[in-house]
């Protein structure tokens, strides 16, 4: 992540580069993102911060795509 990327939050789908893997995050917990798996709710994980993280959709977009389909 670079100074000028956004800061990762709630409800932005990111890749965890330390994990290898693709999820949503769900909570921000004194510093520390709880991220869930996109296709399975109870899978989750932590990150100890924003640095290995890489925003793939961010909220904002999610819902609007959620929205098209009728969701």
């Amino acid at each position: 992540m670079t100074e000028d990327e956004p800061k990762p939050w709630v409800g932005d789908q990111v890749w965890d580069e330390d994990a290898e893997k693709e999820g949503v995050v769900t909570d921000v917990k004194a510093g520390t993102y709880i991220i869930r798996e996109v296709y399975a709710w109870a899978r989750t994980w932590t990150a100890p911060g924003p640095e290995h993280l890489k925003i793939m959709v961010t909220r904002e977009e999610r819902l609007r795509q959620r929205q098209e389909l009728g969701w």
